[in-house]
């Protein structure tokens, strides 16, 4: 089978709904003609293609497909996963700790694959948004005990100082593949990326505690809030733009 006509199969078992049908025409592939082939393939197939295939993340088996997909394939799948408006975001939390704690994986390239799109920021504060005390804790503390955390709400300067701080621990101790882990790469590897996630995770925490629903919140303003010398997500390929269109 040629690259485009498996290509157009995946396509239409994805839009049927049958996710498992389209990965494994997929791993097919790899097993038949090698992980190279499957690059091409994924390397044209738009973003919310893929993301329908990783986000049903199994961690009792391996996916050849998140061990194979690029940081930039992933961060356009990533920043339109809320589409799907999974409101528990189990979903999005186990696609991102499979595939940027994987083994061969550099979690700093896909961080700041991420942080570089427009909505990378809002898609990581979506991935925090149940646990949004404990990082601000560790925001002002350098500790996720919330019980250490004096209430203080660092402004947003003073946020990105503390970032640059020495850690008061390691990462040896918070390695976890899962948020612990991740909040520690961010502040300490990507400090910007770091403070603009907290300040988007306090807005829907406003929003929240305000009466407004995930769902209320996102017709409003989708989340977004302004920041300044943290907003790192401006870049807006315009293919993404087209994947933002699909019947998801």
């Amino acid at each position: 089978m040629t690259a485009l006509a498996l290509i157009a199969k995946t396509q239409s078992l994805i839009a049927a709904g049958d996710i498992v049908a389209a990965e494994a025409a997929l791993v097919e592939l790899a097993d038949t003609e090698g992980d190279r082939a499957l690059m091409v393939v994924l390397e044209q197939l738009p973003a919310k293609d893929i993301l329908a295939v990783i986000r049903e993340y199994d961690n009792s088996r391996a996916s050849v497909i998140n061990l194979m997909v690029t940081p930039a394939q992933f961060a356009r799948a990533v920043v339109i996963e809320k589409q799907y408006k999974d409101l528990s975001r189990t979903h999005l939390r186990g696609m991102v700790n499979s595939i940027i704690f994987r083994e061969d994986a550099d979690p700093v390239e896909f961080l700041n694959a991420i942080g570089d799109l427009e909505g990378g920021a809002e898609a990581l504060a979506d991935y925090f948004t149940e646990k949004w005390s404990r990082i601000e804790a560790f925001a002002r503390s350098g500790t996720f005990d919330a019980g250490e955390d004096d209430g203080d709400i660092l402004s947003e300067t003073a946020l990105l100082a503390n970032a640059y701080v020495k850690p008061r621990v390691d990462e040896d101790e918070v390695a976890d593949q899962d948020w612990m882990q991740l909040a520690w790469l961010l502040r300490h590897e990507c400090p910007d990326l770091f403070v603009e996630m907290l300040l988007v995770l306090r807005a829907k925490a406003r929003a929240h505690d305000a009466g407004q629903g995930d769902e209320a919140q996102a017709e409003e303003d989708d989340g977004k809030v302004e920041t300044s010398d943290t907003d790192r997500g401006k870049a807006t390929p315009a293919a993404l733009e087209a994947d933002e269109e699909s019947a998801i």
